[in-house]
Formats: structure tokens, sequence, C-alpha cells
């Protein structure tokens, strides 16, 4: 038997996920649930993924695959594909098992030609609405399958609009329409060199290629390596029998959620658009009317939805996001997923799902995406300044949090002005998935179009950023770079301020302050730290930072960079005045006056702690970092130091490196100056002292990191001086303590010995930025030049800098844990690299049986819950 890749909706159901994608396994479930599904079949997507082995082409085998379903489904509908006298039209869209809003394409009313439309104009008695849904499937199909743009097509309409002196698309009539049509067609044949295609059949595998393709699109490539989608899972596509929510006034079409997506409160919240459809609600080209309403305008279908909406959670058991269309007073259900939300309300439902008694803790902790913590640990408006700003307008709270930033109008401006280090809030009339890059970097989001389930909406809300959307208010030039609203005229630079809560827009800077954390929060971070067995860490280099994690539950600081203690004012002197010195005696006298500031940096980080471990690296970074560039600062300098610019030029240059990377840094300087390990040593030890008998109850055992070892015996010359410098410390201050020395494994040759390097190791942290750089011989600096060429061909999906690649560098971890422990099996094995806040390698690190991950404070509530679902998901 020939493989089957063609399914009925009444042959899936929601198991299916994998070969029907979400939409497709969703459809089948509702069907086999009796709910008024308009039917069809879903392509599946293992022939998404064949035609791309198959180079772009659809087998005759599965062509021949979809005529056959087309005939089971003409069948069931009692309509005929391409028919004028009972005519079935399909409407055709994407969907992959994981949701991706907005990323992938649709077409509506397929199956149209000059004739078919004459046939349905005649067979409902409705000549308005049969050209209405003409020119929408050929400006559909135009832009989906043959990729021209939209906008030319509504330049016509602008036209149209105009010439008829009208406001809205639905005071066109019949003739207008037609005589749309007709100009489209043109602008197809001038555009495209052919025809615009009349024979259904071809309609629709064109429109079934499409969807394969757009799996491949920039966007959907953005969206996947933003979302950790892997590209091998292929879209499927589903074909199902058009209804039509543009008929009349007493047909519309609608998105709803069971639960509201910004806050989730539990009550029906959504929009619907009468005479209008599917994309008109997102695309937010008309103002919609609240759910709410339709009770008002149209009760018995209002409550059958309403029953509807709640079977469907109860079904899923969790917050449903639905599509509706209505077709002459009666309800059609077009799709049901689960509903994107922002993190507030993604805390709020999973903790009343279980106060409802609809899901267990185990369940709610699976619920919630780690990466969307971040949102309720961002910035807030500072209060006192918020009382003073005015609001110069308002609009739809589409996503809440605060945004303040220079104003950019298009996705390339954001990311340009993003990468010099601005903060920016991009301004559109609406936004389209060809601006996830943009919407990615930009503080905030404001539309002009658009309602609370517009693209801008939903993406945002799934990103955690902040967006206020559909202020209609605003007057936009996109071209020349500028918008009015509220008497005032902003340009492309301008700063302006948005409050996704409230939807407040602000024609001015208003600062924010920290977020500060509900009480779900700690509820459910209670439910996730029951479950997960790996500690999570920090990565701190100072008190500040250090207590910012600890109240977002750190257990401890797993990398605290003592270089980044040099570089303020006096300290930074010191330093320099090291590097120039000639003996070793100089250097010492230049320590000496370090050595109060790091040791009183480490008493007061040993107090925030109160008693949870802090791992210490030695100075890592080369000596180059530390002196000045520019001929005024050298000449400062070399004044203060006593010494000519000609000598302190010649020290510069003798420090300078051609690959710094691999240079004279990390153990290799305690190597050269055992002076700089001794002080280090001496700050680390005293500031334990110290703080342990101010505070027995601490029991402070340091942790000593010598970094970027490659040799055994490289380990033991830098950790021989640690320990004669503690030892003899210890033993003056009269007081017990014990101390810990490990090293940091970053450099293959370290994973590849690391049975040996465990001999002279208490504990090992890998840096896992320094092991990727290493591993793959990039530059962590310079490969986001190139690595987009690596994406676009498929050579990598995501950065390894910001997901572990555990193909690779994951093998070393393994390898060098296993080994190490194969040495010393009491040995303790964490990871401080930027992967340690990224949940597809946290639960990496939890597989392989490391002791902790460490982060930064942000990430931290990240990787304790990434921690507690790779326990749970791992059982």
């Amino acid at each position: 038997m020939s493989h089957k890749y063609v399914y009925l909706f009444s042959e899936g159901n929601k198991d299916m996920r994998e070969l029907l994608g979400g939409k497709g396994a969703n459809l089948a479930e509702m069907t086999l649930a009796g709910m008024p599904v308009p039917q069809g079949f879903t392509v599946s997507t293992e022939a998404c993924t064949k035609y791309y082995d198959d180079g772009k082409v659809i087998v005759p085998e599965i062509e021949n695959e979809i005529k056959e379903y087309l005939a089971k489904m003409e069948e069931i509908c009692g309509k005929k594909f391409g028919d004028p006298k009972n005519p079935l039209l399909v409407s055709v869209r994407s969907g992959s098992r994981a949701s991706m809003p907005g990323m992938m394409d649709t077409i509506l009313n397929l199956g149209l030609n000059d004739v078919v439309v004459e046939g349905l104009a005649a067979f409902t008695g409705n000549a308005r609405f049969a050209y209405d849904s003409y020119r929408r499937f050929v400006q559909m199909y135009s832009d989906v399958v043959m990729e021209m743009s939209k906008s030319e097509f509504e330049k016509l309409i602008d036209a149209m609009k105009e010439k008829k002196g009208v406001k809205m698309d639905t005071e066109l009539d019949a003739d207008d329409l037609k005589e749309l049509v007709g100009q489209f067609k043109a602008l197809y044949k001038g555009k495209m060199g052919s025809d615009f295609p009349t024979e259904p059949f071809d309609q629709l595998m064109g429109a079934v290629k499409a969807v394969f393709r757009s799996w491949d699109n920039p966007r959907a490539n953005v969206y996947r390596r933003m979302n950790d989608i892997p590209y091998s899972w292929g879209t499927a596509v589903n074909v199902q029998a058009m209804v039509f929510g543009n008929s009349g006034d007493n047909s519309g079409t609608g998105v709803a959620f069971t639960r509201d997506p910004a806050t989730g409160e539990k009550k029906l919240f959504g929009e619907y658009l009468i005479n209008a459809q599917g994309e008109d609600v997102v695309a937010g080209i008309r103002t919609p009317s609240q759910i709410s309403h339709l009770h008002d305008q149209m009760p018995a279908v209002y409550d059958e939805f309403a029953a509807i909406a709640t079977r469907l959670e109860n079904h899923y058991k969790d917050m449903q996001d639905m599509e509706f269309t209505i077709e002459n007073g009666k309800l059609y259900m077009l799709q049901t997923r689960n509903g994107k939300r922002t993190a507030a309300a993604a805390l709020q439902i999973a903790v009343d799902l279980v106060d409802e008694g609809m899901i267990t803790e185990e369940e709610a902790v699976l619920r919630v995406d780690p990466k969307q913590l971040d949102a309720l640990l961002h910035p807030q408006f500072d209060a006192k300044a918020l009382k003073a700003a005015k609001p110069i307008g308002k609009a739809l709270a589409a996503s809440p949090g605060a945004a303040c930033g220079k104003v950019v109008f298009t996705a390339e401006a954001a990311k340009e002005w993003h990468d010099k280090g601005e903060k920016v809030v991009l301004v559109r009339l609406e936004t389209s998935p060809e601006d996830i890059e943009g919407m990615a970097v930009a503080q905030g989001i404001l539309t002009v179009r658009g309602g609370m389930t517009s693209h801008a909406a939903v993406v945002a809300r799934g990103m955690g950023t902040c967006c206020v959307s559909g202020c209609g208010e605003i007057t936009i030039n996109e071209e020349e770079k500028h918008f009015e609203l509220g008497g005032q005229n902003f340009h492309e630079g301008d700063y302006i301020s948005l409050d996704g809560t409230t939807g407040a827009i602000y024609g001015e800077a208003v600062p924010t302050v920290e977020a500060a954390i509900s009480g779900n929060f700690d509820r459910f971070m209670g439910w996730a730290d029951s479950y997960r067995t790996l500690k999570v860490r920090t990565n701190a280099d100072n008190p500040k930072d250090a207590a910012q994690a600890v109240k977002y539950g750190a257990e401890g600081i797993g990398l605290c960079r003592t270089e980044h203690m040099f570089f303020e004012g006096e300290r930074i002197k010191a330093i320099r005045e090291m590097i120039v010195s000639k003996t070793a005696e100089g250097r010492a006298t230049a320590l000496a006056k370090i050595l109060p500031y790091q040791q009183g940096d480490f008493e007061e980080m040993y107090r925030v702690l109160e008693g949870r471990p802090m791992t210490i690296r030695f100075l890592d970074p080369p000596l180059h970092e530390f002196v000045p560039t520019k001929e005024e600062d050298i000449k400062e300098l070399a004044d203060e130091l006593k010494i000519t610019v000609t000598e302190l030029k010649n020290v510069i240059a003798g420090l300078h490196e051609f690959n710094p990377m691999m240079g004279h840094r990390g153990c290799r300087l305690a190597v050269t100056y055992p002076e700089i390990a001794a002080m280090q040593t001496t700050a680390v030890i005293n500031a334990a002292l110290t703080v342990n008998k101010e505070h027995p109850e601490y029991n402070i055992i340091p942790e000593i990191m010598i970094p970027l070892v490659g040799e055994i015996k490289e380990l033991k010359f830098v950790k021989d001086i640690v320990t004669s410098t503690a030892n003899k410390l210890i033993a003056d201050a009269g007081i017990e303590m014990e101390y810990h020395v490990g090293t940091m494994i970053e450099i293959p040759r370290a994973a590849l010995t690391a049975d040996e390097i465990a001999t002279e190791a208490d504990f090992f942290s890998f840096g896992t930025n320094d092991l990727t750089q290493m591993t793959f011989g990039f530059s962590r600096d310079d490969a986001g030049k190139f690595l987009d060429s690596y994406y676009e061909n498929k050579i990598y999906e995501s950065d390894p800098f910001a997901r572990l690649d555990q193909h690779g560098v994951g093998k070393l971890v393994e390898m060098a844990t296993k080994l190490g422990r194969s040495a010393r099996s009491d040995l303790k094995v964490g990871i401080c690299g930027e992967h340690g806040g990224d949940p597809s390698s946290v639960e990496f690190c939890h597989k392989i049986g490391l002791n902790y991950v460490s982060c930064s404070p942000f990430r931290v509530p990240i990787a304790r819950l990434a921690a507690a679902q790779a326990a749970l998901n791992n059982k």
C-alpha cells in the first residue's frame, strides 16, 4: 500500500499533532466532538518534508491523493469544486505542530473564476457578496502564491472608494467590486506576464505549494529560531470548505479567547466584525466590536458559541483561542488552539486551573513557557514620573509592560538603532509578519490599526513586549517618517513612552522602575522548585546584582568575574601601575593598592548571600583591556605613572595580541605574574574570614576558580600559589575554615583530559561561552556578521552562543563530566556561560547530571522553571 499523505478531518484526532499540525489535529478533534466545523482535509507535515526533499516539487502520487480527497470532500459538503451551479469554495491554511501565529500564509475563497463567480451570485442571490469574495481571492492569491505586493491592490481599492466618494470597503456595490476584479486581474497580468489562473485545481495546487514554501520564508525562519522550533518538522496544509462571514448583515467573523489573554481573567474575550472575512479582524483594517456585543446582536449564536467555548476549554484543559464565522445566522468553528498569553496571564491561568481542579500542580508547571517569565521581571513606569506625565493619546492595551524609546518606523530601522545601543519604539500603520525582527528588538510597539487579536497584539504578547494597538487618532506618514498625535508631530528619533497595561501613549520619555512580582509568581515558583533537582545560581560581580538574583531565587553565585571590579577610578590606576611595572616588587606594590577594594567587594557580597556559595573566578581578560588607547589618555597616564609617553606606548605595543582570545589571559597571567593570584587569594580568604567572624552561622566556604586551564600542570602551578597563600592566612587567623579550588573548563583540551584535571580540582564549571568559541573556532563578537548566511542556508538552525550546541559542545561537556567524576566521584559540576538561562540548554544540563546552572540575575526564574520542567519531562 502506498504511503498516506492526506487525511479527512474525520480521520484524525488531537494526538496526531506531529502529522496533521496543531490546526489539523484540533479541527479533527472538534469534528469528532460533533462541533459545527466546515469539513475538509489535511495534507500532512510528511508531504511538506517530501516537497523539500524532492527539490520543491509536489510529486504526482501526492497530487493524485489530493484529487481523491477533494472528491470525498465534495461528497461530504454536497457541493462541487469549480461547478457554477453549486460551487464549493475552499480556504487553504498552514498549520505546523507548534503555533506560529501570523508566520505563514492563508488563502480564502479559492475555486473562483469568471464563470463560478456568476454562478455564486445567482446561487446566493447576492452579487455584491460574490464579487467581494472574488476580489479578495485574486488579491490573496497574488500576494501569497505569486508574491506580489498587497499594497498595489490596496491602492486600487482606495482609488475606487475615492471615485465613489465612500469611506468603507463595505460601501462599494457589486458593480464597483466587479470593476475592481477586472483591475486586479489586469494588474496581475502586467506584473506576471500571464493571465490569472482560472482552473480551480491548478489554483489549489498553487496554494498548497505556497503554504509549503511559507515554512521556509524569512519571517518563519526567524520565528523558529526565536522559539526553538526545528526546521525538520514541516507544516501541514488544511483545505477547508469556505463559510462566508461577508454574505450580509447576519453574517460575520471573529476571534475569541476563553479567558483574557492579557490578565488571565476567566471571561470570554474577543472581537468580531459583521459582514467581513477572517483576515479583516486580524489585519485591523476595520475596528471590530467586543464579543459581548454579539449577545445583543445575535443572542442564539452568542449562546451557542459561549457553550462551545466552555466545552473546548474543559476538553483541552487550557485557555483556547478560537476563530469562528457566522454565515446567514449559523455559527461555524474554524479553529481552536491553546491561546498565546502574557506572562502575568499565563501564571494567573495556571494557578486558576489548579484551583478549579482542572489540572495538577505538575501540569501547571509544565504549562508556562520559561522564557515568558522574563516579561514579568521587566520594568514598569516610575509611579511619580507617570503622575507628572500627560497622555497624548490612548488606544488598546494589547500587551502589558512599560516601554520608553526613540521612534522608528520600520523593522530595519529598529534593528539598526538597536545595534547602536539605542532603545526604540516601533510605530507602524499595522505590523505584518515581515516585521518580526524589528518587533523582537523594540522596547514597545504602537500601531494605528488593529485590535486585541491583530498580528501586533498576538506576537507582542508571545514575546513579552509592550504593545499599544489600534490608535486611530494617529496620522502617520511612514515614507517620510513622522506621525501626528494629540497635536504633536513626532519624527524618527523622538522619544515616546507606551503603557501596555492601560493603553496610554506619552509624547516624552517616562522613566521606568523595576517590576514588582505578584503573589501568583511566588506560589507558582514554589511548585516549580519542589520538582527540580538542578540548583540555580547567578552570574554576578557586585553586591547589587547579587541581591537582585537572591530576590529572584538564586541559590548562590556560580560566577563572580573579578576583573569587573577593577574598572573604576582608583582601581584602574593601580592595575595600570602593575602592568607597567618591570619588577615583581613593583607589581606587588601596585596590587597592594587594589587589595582592600577587592576584599571589600567580596565581604559585601558574602553578606548579601547570607551563607549561599560563591564561585570567584580569578583574573581572566588579557591585560591590554586595561590600558588606554586614546592619545590624550595615554599622555595623562604617563604623567601619573611618572614615565615618558614613549615608554608607555612601548608597554601598550608589547601587550598587543593578534588573537587575544587565545593569548595571554586566564591562568596564563598567573603563571607569568604569580603575585596576581596571591593578591586575589588574600582578598577572597580575608573577606570570608571577616564575614564568618561576624556571622558564624553563614559558614562560608570560599570557592576559587582558576580560568582557562588546558593542562593539569598549569592548574597545579596556580593552585599551589592559592593554597600556600590561603593556608598561611587561615593559620594566622587561628580559625578553621574550609575552602575549595576548582577550575573553569572552557578549552577543549581541558574537557578531553578532565580525568587528569579532576585530580587537582574540587569542582568544574563549564564556561560554555568560551568553550563554544574554541570548539567552533568562532569569535563570539564577530560571528554575528556571518551567521545569518548559515541560517539562510540551513547549516545552523540556531545561534550556538544563545542555545548550547548539544551535538558538539554538549558532547564535550558530557564527556568531561563523566571523566572528571571517574577520577573524583564527589566532583561538583555546573555551567556558568550564557547558556545557563536558556531552557533547552538547562534541560540538557539536567539530563547529563550537572549539579547546577548559573545565569544572569534576570534569567534565574527562567532557569528555575526550565529545571523543574526538565525534571518532570525526564522522570
